[in-house]
């Protein structure tokens, strides 16, 4: 019985990783889905170090970074690895995604990939929020604050939903203890979740640069080769520069994606002059803020983010990639101009021009969503996709 178990293990991992037929044609693209579970690897192991010294307390959380910083033997290099490799976390992620949408990723036969994916990505922000507040500094306790008010927009029960999250009247050490645990436990359901994507990917296949199947041809696999080990060694050499530029970071430019004003111990009476919160939100807050209506501003600045769950609904073509769909590979690269042009909306004061073009942004990115992209989707048919196709 042992031995039947192990035999069909050993067998689900090699079809999973070494034996798997992958396209031939897939470039170092595909290297970012293997990039971000290594980062959450990391993230975990270095989650870990730093929980054997975090105290998560209101009067000792900052004192404990900095101790874990000062004092614990090679505390810094962890404590840096932890905060950056969240950082790269979240850039490998969003190369991933948008190298789907590229792509034409999300369509049939991948939409269960898809939906994991973004709830991966939603389960990813809310792992990361919760982290950017345990450093105890100012923007911890007042990007806590601002966030968690989003709850007082609930009818009826929007105050008192408020005050259940922070566990009294204001953020404390309720506040801080709750999040901390759940800061912890979080990375374990992303890995559930993970692999639920990998066996998901695996039983569809791996997409590819034409957006077409490449597998199946009268029940046969075609144009394919063994992930290992020629796709290994191609994620190898991905893991390596990854792993360089992430230890250049840590050792030179250490506090380069961090706010210098969550060095400064959490204050109530200090409010900061502008408060945001990590890059990685930027975009959102920057739709959050460009309407002047907070129940409204919460609603459409989830949409934004609960609108990924719609893309296969909105494409139901054959072939989608932007290889052989000219408008379609122009609209993308507007939408993603559009995109970086909010979170740098998002980094600055509400006030002229910035409020302006946050507001033309938030509007082009709902168009180029639920307007521009399906319409050239109709414009660019199946037909004449394959017909670039085969002049190509």
């Amino acid at each position: 019985m042992f031995l039947r178990k192990q035999n069909i293990f050993i067998n689900f991992i090699n079809g999973l990783v070494i034996d798997h037929p992958t396209p031939s044609n897939i470039s170092y693209l595909w290297n970012f889905g293997s990039l971000a579970g290594l980062l959450l690897l990391t993230q975990i192991i270095s989650g870990i170090f730093l929980a054997m010294h975090y105290i998560p307390h209101v009067d000792f959380a900052f004192i404990s970074v900095e101790h874990i910083v000062r004092d614990v033997n090679f505390g810094w290099f962890i404590k840096y690895l932890h905060a950056n490799s969240a950082s790269f976390f979240f850039i490998i992620v969003y190369i991933h995604i948008f190298r789907a949408v590229y792509y034409g990723l999300f369509s049939n036969p991948n939409e269960e990939v898809w939906y994991l994916g973004v709830t991966i990505y939603i389960v990813m922000m809310l792992t990361a929020f919760l982290g950017y507040v345990l450093p105890w500094g100012q923007m911890s306790l007042w990007g806590a604050t601002v966030i968690t008010n989003f709850f007082s927009v609930l009818p009826f029960i929007g105050f008192d939903a408020v005050s259940w999250l922070w566990g009294g009247y204001s953020v404390n050490y309720a506040t801080l203890n709750r999040f901390f645990s759940l800061h912890f436990f979080l990375p374990f359901v992303l890995i559930v979740f993970v692999f639920m994507h990998l066996i998901s990917l695996h039983a569809v296949g791996h997409g590819n640069p034409l957006g077409i199947s490449l597998f199946t041809l009268g029940g046969d696999f075609i144009e394919s080769v063994s992930f290992f080990p020629y796709f290994i060694i191609k994620d190898l050499v991905g893991i390596i520069l990854m792993f360089i530029i992430l230890v250049w970071v840590i050792l030179f430019y250490p506090n380069l994606l961090s706010h210098p004003d969550n060095y400064i111990e959490a204050n109530a009476l200090a409010t900061p002059a502008h408060i945001v919160p990590e890059w990685y939100f930027l975009p959102f807050y920057a739709i959050l803020r460009s309407i002047s209506n907070k129940f409204v501003g919460v609603i459409v600045m989830l949409l934004s983010i609960i609108t990924l769950y719609f893309f296969p609904l909105m494409f139901r073509v054959a072939i989608i990639s932007s290889t052989f769909r000219p408008l379609y590979k122009r609209c993308f690269w507007f939408f993603v101009v559009n995109a970086c042009l909010l979170g740098w909306v998002g980094g600055n004061p509400v006030e002229f021009p910035f409020y302006e073009i946050g507001r033309c942004t938030t509007i082009l990115y709902f168009m180029f969503i639920y307007s521009f992209f399906p319409c050239i989707a109709s414009l660019e048919t199946d037909s004449y996709a394959y017909e670039t196709l085969h002049e190509n």
